[in-house]
């Protein structure tokens, strides 16, 4: 009798305890958390408020509510509130719209790359150059933190979504222009210093700051490395480039650009004739890219066809010469 007396008794807490469960579940549902997409985490975060405002008057929310993979470069509201000062906007209605597309669009990347996968180099986002519908480069610098176009930071990075990732950076990272991506990459420091020396009679960086539209641009720029001009003032026998004068300085690097035209790598043949600042050069592609000058002398492209808003970059690992007396 004691025993079936403990039975019941045992029977009547479960009965007791499943009741409880239940009538708790009823009064308390269990809630799960749905996956959300860039987009959704992007409204729900309201430091990004501006960035949804943009997105929705771009009419690109639906793209990063899509299932294809990103990776979005987030800029806070105090970013967009610094973009619209320095441009010269009162909000961002006042921005016209193809032009806020294609500053958004610098801000993507398609598939999902995480923090740690980023490296030095260049990246491409879903922007596009004007002339010719290329998708505009972006320069990422791993090399303290990620930097990207030498303007902007990531404050905040690997924030999951369901179709990517977004970083958040501190700074809207305009559309750059041939000028940027010089002074953004290191490969370049020394053709920077070559281009703004204060004796120059010609005015480099405002012409290659030119916006795509207005003449001179577009551009197509052969940028030698800065191993390239290390090699070059051996060869020419002084120590710096203080020591070459002023118009064999010009006239060098005349020979780097072409105006008016945003020439491609996959354009190049062999025997081409390319019109430069400074007279003609030629490109051959038999082999590999390369360029010759009136010397003979050949310089290889390395990296081809980094595109800015203004123009492409060529990289080469030999400066051109103009004729050698």
């Amino acid at each position: 009798m004691k025993a079936l007396t403990a039975l019941k008794k045992v029977l009547l807490l479960t009965m007791i305890s499943v009741l409880s469960f239940s009538c708790s579940d009823d009064d308390d549902p269990i809630v799960v958390k749905q996956p959300e997409t860039i987009a959704e985490l992007a409204i729900a975060t309201p430091d990004l408020s501006n960035l949804v405002a943009a997105l929705q008057r771009a009419d690109l929310v639906t793209t990063l509510n899509g299932s294809g993979q990103f990776t979005v470069f987030a800029p806070t509201n105090a970013a967009f509130s610094k973009f619209l000062t320095d441009n010269g906007f009162a909000s961002l209605d006042d921005v016209p719209v193809d032009v806020l597309k294609q500053v958004l669009l610098n801000h993507v990347i398609s598939g999902e790359v995480k923090s740690g996968d980023l490296t030095t180099g260049y990246g491409e986002t879903l922007a596009t150059e004007a002339s010719t519908d290329n998708n505009l480069n972006i320069y990422i610098n791993t090399n303290a933190g990620v930097k990207l176009n030498g303007v902007s930071d990531v404050v905040t990075a690997d924030i999951d979504a369901t179709n990517g990732v977004i970083h958040i950076v501190d700074n809207v990272i305009g559309l750059p222009n041939i000028v940027d991506f010089a002074l953004a990459d290191d490969t370049f420091s020394i053709l920077v210093s070559a281009l703004t020396r204060s004796d120059l009679t010609f005015d480099y960086v405002t012409t290659l700051s030119t916006s795509n539209g207005t003449a001179p641009a577009p551009f197509t720029v052969f940028a030698p490395t800065n191993d390239a001009f290390v090699s070059l003032l051996s060869e020419l026998g002084v120590s710096s480039l203080d020591d070459i004068d002023e118009p064999t300085l010009k006239a060098t690097l005349d020979l780097h650009a072409v105006a008016g035209a945003n020439v491609l790598a996959s354009t190049l043949t062999d025997n081409m004739t390319v019109i430069t600042l400074g007279g003609d050069i030629t490109a051959n592609v038999t082999g590999g890219a390369t360029l010759t000058d009136s010397n003979g002398r050949v310089s290889n492209i390395v990296v081809t066809d980094v595109q800015a808003a203004n123009g492409v970059i060529h990289v080469i690992d030999k400066v051109v010469l103009p004729k050698l007396n």
